[in-house]
């Protein structure tokens, strides 16, 4: 259970908020109300920014040698890791993701802290550049500053990992904005950095809705603004910070495509595609959900899923056996069955699923579902739906499914189904996204490096890649060698 969850965590302090208002986190299986969380207002956040400008500003923490601050972003880690258990539980509680996948992606987490406090020895903060004057140059690289690190619902413990773990190993400070719907990561994380001693100021963590959000954006004190979530939200976020130059880095939706050439094994396809259907819930914003087959193949494939969908036990996140737990709030629910509805209306054909589970009497759910006969200019085919749903849509050769693949407003992820590491390669060269994997391989992406073309986003997160966002470049030249690099 969150610890202090009537505070705030500002200034290396756990502090009482401007006002008594709290929001109300909702246990989506049950409906019930799992914890409340202080409410941060406008002047609560102008005092976390506060408190990060004076600690990049007055205190050593930017000038520390990165393997000193290494030392504290791996004892984050650590603490994370010894209570990735109870960090999983309480994101099941609040979110609706099925338990031990929680347990697996809060571990991922930590480790994440571990990676980076790893680069203090190898990435090079200052290189040494070759002048033809004869004068000694440095290529340096310099935290960017305070940091407004802005977290969803959906993977908490994972999306916070990889914007604070390089934040600091940087030297910036940062002001972490958990969302209300899912906070509890984000004070575990603030109870380990407190514990981890870090300095007071360097790491500050609120929970607020958009009115203080934007007021955070927006605030000139705030060198950078890192977020993860809608395409909508992070277009508004981008327009405040053009207009005073703030650096940015958004991680938006997709509406990635599967595309599956004729040489593709079709129950790895169908395995792939129910798990992509369900994982979480389909609340991934890489999920694959727009199935490309050639249209003498789509009968047989759409069979194969459609059985596999079926089978999915769908219940409490918390119990053992359940593969799919709710979607994390009612809004989210009339979400999807509204994309369910438009898809039937539109003239989509529903295979399976489309409805409530019939046993479930209480709680945010609704059932995997599969839709075929789909067309790409389809609302279900073009919007991110965020839930359980697939589009499997006929091509008639390998350029049409090019061309549908790449018929999207965004390019966040995409699969190439094929045996042949060949094809697969020249496919994924003319598929305009970000991250591509074949036969449905993703987790490796965040050892690369995780971002999207058009609308899914700006800049990169994980890997040596996800550093660089959190630094500026400074070229110095000098008559001489420096006396610590002479």
């Amino acid at each position: 259970m969150i610890e202090n969850p009537d505070k705030l965590y500002i200034g290396g302090q756990w502090i009482d908020p401007s006002t008594p208002s709290v929001f109300e986190v909702v246990t989506p299986s049950t409906e019930e109300v799992f914890v409340r969380v202080a409410e941060a207002l406008e002047p609560d956040i102008e005092r976390a920014v506060s408190a990060a400008r004076t600690a990049f500003d007055t205190s050593p923490w930017p000038a520390l040698a990165p393997s000193e601050r290494a030392g504290f972003v791996k004892a984050i880690g650590d603490i994370l890791m010894s209570r990735a258990p109870a960090i999983a539980h309480d994101w099941s509680s609040e979110m609706g993701i099925v338990l031990p996948a929680a347990n697996g992606v809060s571990a991922w987490a930590a480790s994440v802290y571990h990676f980076y406090a790893s680069l203090a020895d190898s990435f090079e903060f200052e290189k040494v550049m070759p002048l033809q004057s004869g004068n000694f140059g440095l290529l340096v690289r310099e935290p960017v500053g305070v940091v407004a690190a802005i977290i969803p619902w959906n993977a908490p413990p994972l999306l916070i990992a990889y914007k604070v773990a390089p934040a600091l190993l940087a030297g910036c400070t940062v002001i972490l904005k958990a969302s209300p719907e899912a906070p509890s990561a984000a004070y575990a994380v603030a109870a380990a950095a407190h514990e981890a001693g870090l300095p007071a100021g360097v790491l500050n963590v609120v929970t607020a809705d958009r009115p203080a959000s934007e007021a955070l954006v927006r605030n000139p004190a705030v060198d950078k603004v890192t977020f993860t979530g809608s395409s909508a939200a992070g277009k508004r976020i981008a327009s405040i910070c053009g207009e005073r130059i703030a650096r940015c880095t958004l991680e938006l939706g997709g509406k990635s495509a599967a595309v599956v050439l004729d040489d593709a094994d079709l129950d790895l396809v169908a395995d792939a595609m129910a798990g992509n259907a369900t994982l979480m819930t389909g609340q991934v914003c890489a999920a694959l959900t727009r199935v490309v087959v050639t249209r003498n193949r789509q009968g047989a494939l759409v069979d194969a899923i459609a059985a596999r969908l079926r089978e999915v036990n769908v219940g409490d996140p918390l119990m053992q056996g359940t593969q799919m737990g709710p979607l994390a709030m009612r809004r989210q629910r009339d979400r999807v069955e509204n994309y369910i509805a438009s898809g039937k209306s539109e003239g989509a054909r529903l295979v399976s699923g489309g409805g409530r589970p019939a046993h479930l009497d209480r709680g945010f759910y609704v059932e995997p579902t599969l839709f075929a006969d789909v067309s790409n200019r389809m609302t279900i085919a073009r919007e991110e739906i965020f839930g359980p749903v697939l589009s499997v849509i006929p091509a008639e050769d390998e350029e049409d499914m090019v061309a549908i693949a790449n018929d999207s407003d965004f390019g966040l992820s995409g699969g190439v189904f094929t045996p042949d590491a060949d094809r697969a390669y020249r496919f994924a060269r003319r598929m305009r996204t970000g991250t591509i994997g074949q036969n449905g391989e993703a987790l490796d992406f965040f050892n690369i490096a995780f971002g999207g073309f058009k609308q899914s986003g700006i800049g990169r997160e994980g890997g040596v890649e996800g550093l660089m966002p959190f630094l500026e470049t400074k070229s110095v030249v000098l008559a001489s060698a420096p006396a610590h690099l002479a």
